[in-house]
């Protein structure tokens, strides 16, 4: 028995001292298809510049403002991204239902914007009212993506493309007012810059603001002014819509979330 303990002894002795793997974070792979949804606000502008002519065109009068379009947004993105290294590149596009409205007030000066037009001192006639609201109803972007991870689970990145949507411009002319509408599509251009960052398993968070500017949208409403025995009233309108965006938004991406570190 002791020859038996002594040999036991000396086995255990000889045998090496085997230390437990390190536990070691995996790193988050960003390539892959992703869906999300965003909410946000939107500081817009609408720089516009409106004529009034007669019948037979002649510019009577001209106003030009800026009037604020400010409001909610929210809605969905789908994108793909690809990572090399530390470097991101991707495509995403978004939709999104807005709450942005303004609008301006002018006056056309006393006698102007009556018949016979432009004759004050004979027949001087009210100044006439125009009131021009406008709404973005809805827009959306197609975007690229380049950004750089400040740590595995970390992107900063820049982003631009297209952007299109609908403006709706509604006009109310006159002392009985007379209202006209419009709708109007527009496509322009989007640059911004966010930060997106992983929260847990597949889902990642971000922070994204976008400038935006869907161009010129124009049209023009004719009304007959009652006043001295009517005549025509033609106003035009050209307002170049632009956009301040900053949303919050959340994303699952397919796939698996990570991959392991060796």
């Amino acid at each position: 028995m002791a020859a038996t303990s002594a040999a036991s002894a000396a086995d255990l002795a000889a045998r090496p001292y085997t230390k437990a793997p390190a536990m070691v974070e995996p790193i988050y792979n960003w390539t892959g298809f992703y869906i999300g949804g965003n909410v946000g606000y939107s500081w817009g502008r609408s720089s516009d510049t409106s004529t009034l002519t007669n019948g037979a065109g002649t510019v009577l009068f001209t106003s030009a403002d800026r009037a604020n379009m400010d409001g909610v947004i929210g809605g969905g993105q789908i994108g793909y991204n690809w990572q090399v290294q530390n470097w991101v590149w991707g495509l995403e596009a978004d939709i999104q239902g807005s709450g942005q409205k303004g609008g301006r007030d002018f006056l056309c000066p006393t006698g102007v914007c009556t018949p016979p037009f432009g004759v004050i001192a004979v027949f001087p006639g009210p100044a006439v009212p125009v009131s021009l609201d406008q709404k973005l109803e809805w827009f959306g972007t197609v975007r690229g993506r380049v950004g750089v991870l400040a740590t595995p689970r970390v992107l900063f990145y820049a982003t631009g493309g297209l952007a299109y949507g609908e403006v709706k411009t509604t006009e109310t002319i006159g002392l009985v007012p007379v209202t006209f509408s419009n709708s109007d599509i527009r496509v322009g251009y989007t640059v911004g810059a966010g930060v997106e960052g992983v929260i847990g398993g597949n889902w990642t968070a971000k922070l994204e603001y976008l400038w935006v500017d869907l161009g010129r949208t124009t049209g023009s409403f004719v009304t007959t002014i009652p006043a001295l025995g009517g005549g025509v009233l033609t106003s035009n309108y050209s307002s170049r819509i632009t956009d301040n965006i900053v949303r919050v938004g959340l994303n699952y991406k397919f796939g698996g979330p990570v991959v392991a570190q060796y």
